[in-house]
């Protein structure tokens, strides 16, 4: 039976963020999510079964129906700082990348295991499917705010894009919160 480890890592909920279905990628910045088994009610990620996409094309055509294990994107605050030093910016608007969560206090987040999970004060419960990859969608919302930078996204973004998670057990999350990051008690792969 697998067994889940309580690290001594806490991610503070510094930014908390919707995008709405049918209206692209950038989301609003919103207080508190209110978190079912599908996800976000309304949201562009909510379901428990989703179409396969081109990141799954090894595995299954796409449009495939599938199980739902991104409907959360979840970012950290301080490598969202890197990605815009990187970029040549201040600051980039987690709005423009559709996050979800944006997390301060967990170090190397981005390769945080797979299966890990983050639990909230009220017991909700966000399981850690794998990294985001970066994409070009988020530098072309960047580009509308910052001609010229969005190009530069995807390079900054590589290994610092944060993670895809899915709703093992329902609650809320608002600002400020911090959530308890769990890791699978296992060693790593050696094949």
């Amino acid at each position: 039976m697998p067994v889940l480890l309580e690290t001594e890592f806490r991610g503070e909920v510094v930014w908390a963020g919707e995008t709405a279905a049918n209206t692209g990628i950038t989301g609003t910045e919103v207080q508190t999510l209110s978190l079912g088994f599908d996800g976000l009610t309304g949201e562009r990620h909510q379901g428990e079964n989703r179409t396969s996409c081109v990141r799954m094309r090894n595995l299954h055509p796409e449009g495939t129906i599938i199980r739902n294990v991104r409907q959360l994107s979840i970012l950290s605050a301080e490598e969202l700082a890197l990605i815009a030093a990187d970029m040549g910016l201040e600051q980039v608007d987690p709005a423009a990348l559709g996050a979800n969560l944006v997390l301060r206090g967990i170090p190397d987040f981005t390769y945080v295991p797979p299966s890990s999970r983050l639990r909230g004060p009220d017991g909700v419960t966000l399981t850690v499917d794998m990294e985001n990859r970066p994409c070009i969608f988020p530098g072309r919302e960047i580009d509308k705010h910052h001609a010229g930078f969005g190009p530069k996204f995807k390079p900054a973004a590589r290994g610092r894009r944060g993670i895809t998670a899915w709703v093992e057990c329902p609650g809320q999350l608002k600002t400020g919160d911090s959530l308890r990051l769990f890791v699978p008690d296992q060693r790593a792969w050696a094949p």
